[in-house]
């Protein structure tokens, strides 16, 4: 009886487990295999001179300064912008869960609309709203007496003229993980805490951010995962400029497969990639076991 349950359930999880295989470890598996040759243009018409070099790709990616200079980038985008994105989508989800708030509905439409429009379309609106000369944003640091920034042609101002486009496209997704959260927490509590006469602070601090303890967790790994693969959003806006200030790892790695045809250099790259995000990913869990 039990060997007949085992077989129909095998019957079940089949079919998924086999389009996993074939669209997730086979691709792996070749990108990891395609990461210790040295495949390029002329591999694509002629394969048989592809020549396995070992760990050649790893040892010339960490010695140039392009994948360190990309590197510093991703990191810079993933630490300012993942905890951003996180705090602002639990301002909006508070605010939008609060129970003096009207046209809360149409508040989450309006929100979460951002993350549904295509980022080209967004790309152009929001090129027009960094302008230097014309832009919404600089006339409005004018109207507080300060001077016109260049977001997308100075350096210094590039990464966080990006991370400001990213969070608001990105927040209203997790904003809605957020308020389903908050719409678990028991009322409950709320009640008991402000008959012991905690207040708004109280109750946000020792109720709500424990009960939302397991959605924070899940919300902080999926943004910081996704804050580690930025690729579009510099793509479309900057190209990786200027002087390569928005150059991410993932543009790195387009950069080298799909301009330089060199793909072994862009595997290396990817499952550099892949090293950097699991390490933070073990911390961010081991960090959140360690509160617990």
């Amino acid at each position: 009886m039990q060997r007949q349950q085992a077989r129909v359930g095998w019957a079940f999880v089949s079919p998924a487990v086999l389009l996993i295989g074939v669209f997730f470890f086979v691709p792996v598996l070749a990108g990891l295999l395609l990461s210790l040759t040295d495949f390029d243009l002329y591999a694509l018409g002629t394969p048989e001179v592809v020549r396995f070099v070992g760990l050649h790709n790893y040892g010339a990616t960490l010695a140039g300064q392009a994948f360190w200079n990309a590197l510093r980038n991703t990191l810079y985008f993933a630490f300012a912008g993942g905890p951003l994105l996180v705090l602002v989508s639990l301002g909006a989800a508070l605010l939008l869960h609060a129970k003096l708030v009207r046209g809360r509905t149409f508040f989450r439409t309006v929100y979460f609309a951002p993350v549904v429009t295509t980022l080209v379309a967004v790309a152009i609106v929001w090129r027009y709203l960094y302008h230097p000369r014309y832009g919404l944003l600089n006339l409005v640091l004018g109207w507080f007496g300060l001077g016109p920034v260049d977001w997308l042609g100075d350096p210094h101002w590039s990464m966080p003229g990006i991370i400001f486009l990213s969070v608001w496209k990105n927040f209203g997704y997790s904003m809605l993980i957020f308020i389903a959260g908050l719409q678990n927490i028991p009322e409950e509590r709320y009640e008991a805490a402000a008959i012991d006469g905690a207040g708004a602070w109280q109750r946000f601090w020792h109720v709500t951010v424990p009960g939302l303890a397991p959605i924070s967790l899940f919300v902080g790994v999926t943004a910081m995962i996704n804050a580690f693969q930025i690729f579009t959003e510099p793509y479309v806006m900057t190209q990786g400029g200027p002087l390569r200030s928005t150059t991410s790892l993932v543009l790195l790695m387009y950069e080298e497969g799909f301009r330089w045809w060199r793909m072994g250099a862009a595997a290396a790259i990817a499952f550099l990639l892949f090293l950097v995000t699991l390490a933070w990913t073990l911390v961010q869990l081991r960090l959140q076991r360690s509160k617990g």
